[in-house]
């Protein structure tokens, strides 16, 4: 996600709800504040500070040390390059590095290597300028030491044999070379690194060529020699060295788990120092985050004193703070102190007296493992941690902060793939603007959401309804999909071109732990306040269309399981009023019944052909409702008296033989035939007097007993026994008692039903796109017409539904079918009802700030 002209890119849209709520950013140094540019300004060997002219090419540096007599800004004099200890100087600065300059042309490499031995003689050759593998201190060193001797001929008369690389844990890089050049067999030791890490590793120090011991008298002139050149906002380094007596070169060297030579008993040779001045525009920035709240620590591996002036140079630290109790210089060792307190209790409340009593912090000598300590412990502060860094040492902090920001030319890969945020230009002033551009983004994924999640209630009701209440199903599967995957998506995606509203940075901040894209208020908002409008606009339209196809509202219940199964019948009053509805019983297995039949019958040939063929559709969906063959085996009363009701049992109904009515005493027959002369009982169909006579004659001994065996439906099942149909029922299509089935057009009525619901679905899903567009203030304020993407979905989803509903192949897929003009119109009350609650809502908001209607319903 590009923030565009504020060229701040954003690989993990996650980070867009945190980017406008950070408190605090702990920003590395080296690369991020400043230039990571680093340039050799002085040396301290033979206990003297000495001044390193940054010259551009040999003619320059000629010039500078012409006149033994110039000093430099401090006053020392100039660094002496035939003198033998900064010789050895020299010498570990170049081979313990693995920085080298770049001399092929990366525009054109068909072009020779630069040759950089002539290249330095020419006084228009910048060497500074030219580019260089490694980190920046390496750069530096050998851009210092390259005016002295080529560095790639140095390096090849001092071949390496081994080498351990920089870490954070050792603060020191190790290199082992070859001298039999000097006519040495013995492999030379070299290190360099953080000061005070190399000299706590050397028991001599060179002077004027001579190694001697250390002492306390040379402790101190160390000491004093490392605080003045860090005291001006320089990068130390230090320097040692030793011959490894009784080890060939050829020795199988290796670190792991432990070197097995000696590192420690070395001579130490000297310091250079090296400075990485501010980047432009970062003290701007860090004044600016001072006047948003928000607290700019600075994390770094230098010394502390080197990090105190550079914090002050850009407004961090200012000056005087330490002395007022506003502001403190944390270093590694006290990290360290904080660490080897083992109650957790009184850890935390160490930390929070750093934290809390102080509102600028400068953490120096740290490792990435104390970064990850001040990040977690400004986090269990309720905190949102932005760390800012480019290299990879930065990398652990950036993976923990809640945003990690990389700087994206001079970022390493590491850093920018542990990032949330990546600055492409490298300005730290341009994470102000991006926490105002990551309001937009926030906003307009939020209002992106709100109008997905809208549908979630209208999508899921006919479901649960189906469900709980056995209404039929309103929509579909099919039709779902259409509404998720084809109308909301062109409206849903437009939100990304979404113009910022005009109160955005007007707004409080919000809370990053409470006020996420989806929260609680907007879950309330989405599903109980417009959720259910449109659920609602959806049921009127079914209702609507299924009224108009002869099924009333209020017989829906409980008759939706088996609506494509069975045909539908339902009880017409007096009144011509449909007052119940149900289904009677299962299809009976015609083909048994024909099959035995024919066989207790005795029939053969052409005889049993003409059977099969006129009991083909034998009461396959139901038999006659009329009943006028006074067929006692049928479902339905002789005489067109309507279903027979099941209040007798399901086989008093459905399962009706002669070994049903041979069950029946002499006592139950009375009783129904009795119960026959009643007009309200609710056995008043299950035996009747005609059904009686037909039972006897076709039941009794003077009938074929072996063929009146197969008669009826022995075993037949009801059709569904939560929706049983009532005594006197008829089937019901038509908006009509009907005397045969036609599960035809049962289902192209309930096709109906589900195209209006879509339709007005979609249709006020439209409404909801306008109101999404702003949060507080009126759509009349942001514009309709301002989002030509989204007027654009909303022509796209009105083809996509014409196209459900009125094309014949698609009615197929979907489970719809043409839908009367009428029928388009339910939707629009709903559509008017939505949108002045919504402007209605907004309004109060904004009449009351802080309100209870701002309180409940602000999402």
């Amino acid at each position: 996600m590009s923030l565009s002209y504020l060229v701040v890119y954003l690989p993990y849209s996650q980070a867009v709800e945190t980017l406008g709520g950070t408190t605090v950013i702990a920003s590395d140094k080296t690369g991020t504040l400043t230039q990571n540019r680093m340039t050799v300004q002085h040396c301290w060997y033979d206990d003297m500070l000495y001044d390193v002219p940054a010259a551009r090419n040999l003619p320059e540096l000629q010039a500078s040390m012409a006149d033994r007599t110039k000093t430099g800004p401090q006053g020392w004099p100039l660094f002496e390059p035939t003198n033998s200890s900064f010789q050895m100087l020299q010498r570990i600065a170049t081979l313990c590095n693995n920085s080298d300059f770049i001399l092929q042309d990366k525009f054109d490499p068909t072009r020779p290597l630069l040759d950089l031995e002539r290249e330095v003689q020419s006084p228009e050759f910048n060497l500074l300028g030219l580019q260089t593998t490694g980190d920046a201190s390496e750069s530096g060193l050998i851009k210092a030491v390259q005016l002295l001797r080529d560095v790639r001929q140095y390096r090849a008369e001092y071949p390496k044999l081994f080498e351990i690389k920089f870490n954070s844990t050792n603060k020191y890089q190790i290199g082992i070379h070859d001298q039999t050049k000097d006519g040495d067999q013995r492999p030379l030791l070299l290190m360099k690194g953080a000061p005070e890490r190399v000299w706590a590793l050397s028991t001599k120090i060179l002077l004027n060529g001579r190694e001697l011991p250390k002492s306390p008298e040379w402790e101190a002139k160390f000491a004093t020699a490392y605080e003045s050149l860090g005291a001006l906002g320089e990068r130390v380094l230090g320097f040692a060295y030793r011959s490894l007596d009784g080890l060939p070169r050829d020795h199988p060297w290796t670190d792991q788990p432990s070197p097995n030579f000696p590192v420690g008993e070395l001579v130490f040779a000297g310091l250079f120092s090296l400075i990485d001045p501010p980047r432009r525009g970062v003290p701007e920035a860090v004044s600016t985050c001072k006047r948003a709240s928000i607290r700019v620590f600075m994390v770094t591996g230098d010394h502390p004193i080197t990090a105190k002036a550079i914090a002050e140079q850009i407004g961090i630290l200012d000056p005087g703070a330490e002395a007022e109790g506003k502001g403190r210089v944390v270093t590694g060792d006290d990290i360290r102190s904080l660490m080897d307190i083992e109650d957790d209790t009184k850890r935390q409340k160490a930390w929070d007296d750093i934290l809390l009593r102080n509102q600028q912090i400068v953490f120096a000598r740290v490792t990435p493992a104390h970064k990850l300590l001040i990040v977690e412990n400004n986090q269990r502060l309720k905190h949102v941690v932005a760390v800012t860094g480019d290299g990879v040492n930065d990398a652990p902090a950036l993976k923990k902060a809640d945003i990690g920001i990389s700087m994206g030319i001079a970022g390493k890969d590491v850093s920018k793939e542990a990032a949330d945020m990546i600055l492409m230009d490298d300005n730290f002033a341009s994470i102000v603007n991006g926490i105002e551009e990551g309001r937009l983004i926030f906003d307009n994924l939020k209002k992106s959401i709100c109008y997905t999640l809208t549908s979630k209630i209208p999508e899921l009701s006919p479901f649960l309804l189906w469900v709980i209440a056995g209404i039929p199903l309103a929509t579909t599967t099919i039709l779902i999909l259409a509404i998720d995957m084809g109308t909301d998506m062109v409206p849903a995606i437009s939100f990304a071109y979404e113009t910022r509203e005009a109160d955005i940075m007007s707004r409080t901040p919000r809370d990053a732990h409470n006020d996420h894209l989806v929260n609680l208020k907007l879950l309330l908002f989405t599903y109980l306040h417009i959720g259910v409008m449109q659920a609602l606009a959806g049921w009127f339209g079914f209702f609507v269309a299924m009224n108009d196809y002869g099924y009333a509202p209020w017989v829906m219940h409980t008759i939706g399981f088996h609506w494509d199964k069975a045909q539908l019948v339902c009880y017409q009053g007096e009144d011509g009023r449909v007052s119940q509805c149900g289904f009677g019983c299962k299809s009976p297995d015609s083909a048994a019944i024909v099959n035995s039949v024919a066989a207790a019958a005795g029939l053969a040939g052409p005889s049993e052909a003409a059977m099969r063929t006129a009991a083909r559709d034998f009461c396959r969906e139901g038999c006659f409702a009329t009943n006028n063959a006074t067929d006692p085996f049928s479902e339905f009363a002789p005489g067109g008296r309507g279903f027979r009701g099941f209040a007798g049992g399901t086989q008093a109904v459905c399962g009706r033989s002669c070994s049903w009515y041979d069950s029946l005493t002499a006592t139950d027959r009375s009783f129904l035939l009795s119960e026959s002369a009643s007009s309200t009982s609710p056995f008043r169909y299950i035996l009747t007097p005609e059904d009686d006579r037909r039972f006897q004659y076709f039941c009794g001994s003077a009938f074929n007993v072996t063929l009146s065996a197969t008669f009826g439906f022995a075993g037949r099942a009801r059709a569904d026994p939560r929706a049983s149909a009532p005594p006197g029922a008829m089937y019901w299509w038509r908006a009509a008692p009907q005397n045969v089935p036609d599960l035809t057009y049962q289902r192209a009525a309930l096709s109906q039903g589900q195209s209006a619901y879509f339709v007005a679905v979609v249709l006020n899903k439209i409404i909801a796109a306008l109101m999404s567009k702003t949060r507080k203030l009126s759509i009349f304020s942001q514009g309709v017409l301002n989002n030509k993407f989204m007027l654009m979905g909303f022509v796209l989803e009105s083809i996509i539904v014409v196209l459900i509903i009125y094309v014949p192949p698609l009615n197929v897929v979907f489970s719809t079918g043409p839908l009367y003009g009428l029928h388009w119109l339910p939707g629009l009350p709903w559509f008017l009802l939505c949108f002045l609650y919504d402007e209605g809502r907004k309004a109060l908001m904004r009449a009351s700030p802080g309100g209870w209607v701002e309180r409940l319903t602000y999402w």
